[in-house]
C-alpha cells in the first residue's frame, strides 16, 4: 500500500521513516510512505500558507490554496483522504484494519489553529487519535501510519497480531522472560510447565483480568464464550477476595452474554 503524508514539517518524519517496522516495510517494498511539504505549493510571494481568520480570533488558519493544490498533486481515484483533527472519528484498531485495505491513504496534517473549514469538503473523513490537543497533525499521522503499516501482510507475521491488545477485544496478557526470579518477582509456574493448553488458558484468564482492571468498558458489551465466562467468574471471585483483604479493586458487574 501507499501512504502520503501532507505536512508543513516533512523533516519530522526523517527518523520515523528510517527506523523499526516502518523501515522494514519500506525496504521490503510492502509499503511506500512519503511526506510532502505543503509549503512548496503556496502561490504567496512570501511563502505563507496561513492567514488570520475572518471575524477575528487567536492564531492563524491554514489557507485553502496551498493545502488543496498539494492534495490535488497526489490524489488519485484510488486515494482515501484523512484529515487529522480533534473533531474526527476516534482512531482504534478496528479502524486500522479498515484502512489497511485501502490502496492509497493520504493523511493531511494541520497546524497553527487549524484549517480553513472549506478544506473539509475535499477530504473523505476526519480522524482523531484522542481527546487532547497537539501542536499539529504530524504525530497523529505517525500513529496512524504505524498502526496501519504493521497490519500490511508480510510486514510482521500474522501470529504476532493475534494476541495483541485490542485485536480480540481484550488487552494482551502479561509476558515474561529470563531470569525466572528477579529480586523476588518470579515468573508464574504455569509458563514454565511446557503444557500448552494450560498456558493458553492462563494467558486468556490474565488477559481478562488485565482488561477488567484497566479497561472494564471493553467487557461491557462483549459476547463471551463459555470458556471466557468461566475464567472471568474465577477472576471476579479472586479479585473480590483480594478486595476484601484490602488488596484488590472494586469489580464492575459484567453481563454474562454468551456466544
Amino acid at each position: 500500500m501507499k501512504i502520503t503524508i501532507l505536512t508543513l514539517f516533512p523533516e519530522m518524519f526523517e527518523g520515523f521513516l528510517t527506523t523499526s517496522i516502518i523501515k522494514k516495510a519500506r525496504l521490503k517494498g510492502l509499503a511506500e510512505i512519503e511526506a510532502i511539504d505543503i509549503r512548496e505549493f503556496t502561490d504567496d510571494k512570501h511563502n505563507r500558507v496561513d492567514e488570520y481568520p475572518f471575524g477575528g480570533g487567536q492564531g492563524m488558519i491554514m489557507k485553502c490554496q496551498p493545502v488543496l493544490d498539494c492534495l490535488k498533486s497526489v490524489r488519485t481515484p484510488q486515494s482515501r483522504v484523512l484529515l487529522m483533527g480533534p473533531t474526527g472519528q476516534q482512531f482504534n484498531q478496528a479502524k486500522a484494519r479498515e484502512l489497511v485495505k485501502q490502496d492509497h491513504l493520504i493523511l493531511l496534517c494541520g497546524h497553527y489553529e487549524g484549517f480553513d473549514a472549506r478544506i473539509r469538503a475535499y477530504v473523505d473523513e476526519e480522524i482523531s487519535i484522542g481527546d487532547y490537543v497537539l501542536t499539529g497533525g504530524e504525530l497523529a499521522s505517525m500513529v496512524i501510519t504505524d498502526a496501519v503499516t504493521r497490519l500490511v501482510p508480510g510486514v510482521i507475521t500474522e501470529e504476532s497480531h493475534l494476541d495483541e491488545s485490542f485485536e480480540n477485544g481484550l488487552l494482551e496478557y502479561p509476558q515474561y522472560t529470563r531470569p525466572v526470579d528477579y529480586e523476588g518477582h518470579t515468573v508464574p509456574e504455569v509458563l514454565l510447565s511446557g503444557h500448552h493448553e494450560n498456558i493458553r488458558k492462563f494467558r486468556l484468564k490474565e488477559s481478562l483480568r488485565l482488561t477488567l482492571r484497566v479497561r472494564p468498558d471493553l467487557l461491557e458489551n462483549r459476547n463471551f464464550t463459555r470458556e471466557e465466562r468461566k475464567l472471568l467468574d474465577e477472576v471476579l471471585e479472586e479479585e473480590e477476595a483480594r478486595e476484601e483483604a484490602g488488596e484488590g479493586l472494586e469489580c464492575p458487574e459484567i453481563k454474562p452474554d454468551l456466544e
